[in-house]
């Protein structure tokens, strides 16, 4: 039984002479990590973010994680690999998105600061993987699906995000 969204955070107040209120809604969503018979907790917010927003089955994403880490490089800075159960950096999940079809848009660059935050009305409609500090999340028409709300009340800021072209 799948629940309804709750409202993780909303605002109310003036804006350049206008009155406005913003909702944050949050849906409950493990990508099917459950179902997939995987248990406890861990560092898998890249394969549940991919998962959820590209509706392949947990299972699949996790293997094919391991698969595309199996072909990345160590050196001296980077001493380990991605991993679907500990972490994935951001060049395999880049590769991972741009071999399904998935297109990415930068929201911030260097000395500009944070443009865009983790809230409904900054993002564009859709399903949308967005990456925000030590984290993946995915966004479906505005509401955050994901185990826990990450949006730190519309204040985190969003790096940029994966979307699908129609």
């Amino acid at each position: 039984m799948k629940k309804e969204p709750i409202c993780a955070w909303s605002e109310q107040g003036c804006k350049e002479g206008k009155n406005y209120s913003i909702a944050q809604y949050f849906q409950y969503n493990d990508g099917g990590r459950t179902e997939a018979g995987f248990k406890g907790t861990t560092g898998d917010c890249g394969v549940r973010a991919i998962a959820i927003v590209t509706e392949l089955p947990y299972k699949e994403v996790y293997n094919l994680v391991n698969n595309y880490a199996k072909l990345e490089k160590t050196g001296k800075r980077k001493k380990r690999i991605s991993n679907a159960r500990t972490g994935l950096y951001r060049k395999t999940l880049d590769q991972i998105m741009f071999n399904l079809g998935w297109e990415w848009k930068a929201t911030m660059e260097i000395g500009k600061g944070c443009t865009t935050h983790l809230r409904a009305d900054e993002l564009p409609e859709g399903r949308i993987l967005a990456r925000v500090s030590k984290h993946y999340t995915t966004i479906i028409n505005g509401v955050i699906n994901d185990i826990f709300d990450p949006s730190r009340q519309g204040e985190r800021c969003v790096y940029g995000y994966y979307y699908k072209l129609n």
